[in-house]
């Protein structure tokens, strides 16, 4: 695959989660990681005035703790390092990521995050609705995992609706470039009203499931045999805690389709699942910018 990934780093163990899974995702493609420190921009503080010798102070930092990641990074991963000044740590990652034209950025959990699980804080909500470039969310100790685990398995979350190309279009390039076995996973409608004939929904349903995840896989590279999965449950995270995991997978979830073109915006399933999904998240914008130029 190659081209860039773009980190944002922050001192702290959540910034070293995205900063180990990024590393492992960047060697497993084969791309350059860009480690990102975003300062806060003038706009950003009403109470301390500018000041030339606290913002040299400032970027000296930034530096340190950058140089201190890349330490931590595999001699194999080309990593750059830069430190920008945005109006918010989002704004600068976006900018970093469109001057690159990244195919990632990658964000750890919010402070609060338990060990395993995801926690959208305001960097990564700014990011869900304003990117248009693929967000991986990266949940918390990431970093305790070894980086020769690399990337072990891809799970592409395929909803009951078509029009999940840019989806299975990403998906596809990711399996090229790491050669992993892809497992398609489909959620059979749940959360339900207490009245529902859930019985018979879920048997009407059936029959389009099956088909919106046969036209998924024929977008895939040919001679790939993924696997299928329709998981149940009596909610989303039901659903989502009674599948396995393993620790080198990536799930791929497709933005919502109420997102602007070449925006990403969560939808309340990808939101559910982050509730009990272990492993990075990536959620693809739902048109790229190759489809709108040619529209």
């Amino acid at each position: 695959m190659s081209g860039h990934i773009v980190v944002g780093y922050t001192a702290t163990k959540t910034g070293r989660d995205a900063v180990a899974f990024a590393a492992r995702l960047a060697s497993a493609v084969d791309a350059v990681l860009d480690v990102v420190v975003v300062l806060p921009g003038e706009g950003r503080s009403v109470i301390t005035p500018p000041d030339a010798s606290y913002d040299r102070l400032l970027r000296e930092q930034a530096a340190r703790w950058i140089a201190e990641a890349i330490d931590r990074i595999p001699a194999e991963v080309v990593a750059h390092a830069h430190v920008r000044t945005a109006e918010s740590f989002a704004e600068g990652l976006i900018a970093v990521a469109d001057e690159l034209e990244a195919a990632y950025i990658v964000v750890g959990a919010a402070d609060g995050a338990t060990r395993g699980r995801h926690r959208l804080g305001t960097t990564t909500t700014e990011l869900l609705h304003s990117s248009d470039v693929p967000v991986v969310l990266v949940p918390r100790g990431a970093r305790k995992i070894a980086p020769e685990t690399g990337i072990t398995r891809l799970t592409v979350a395929v909803g009951t609706r078509p029009g999940a190309d840019a989806l299975m279009d990403d998906a596809a390039a990711l399996v090229a470039a790491t050669g992993v076995p892809v497992r398609l996973l489909s959620l059979l409608t749940v959360d339900l009203p207490p009245t529902a004939d859930t019985g018979a929904i879920r048997i009407a349903g059936s029959t389009q499931v099956d088909e919106v995840l046969a036209a998924a896989q024929t977008r895939l590279p040919d001679g790939l045999d993924a696997e299928v999965v329709v998981a149940e449950g009596e909610s989303i995270e039901d659903a989502v805690a009674h599948l396995d995991w393993q620790p080198g997978e990536l799930l791929l979830a497709g933005s919502s389709r109420l997102a602007q073109p070449r925006r990403l915006f969560l939808g309340s399933t990808a939101a559910k699942m982050l509730h009990e999904v272990p492993v990075p998240v990536v959620v693809v914008p739902r048109t790229r910018h190759k489809e709108e130029a040619g529209s």
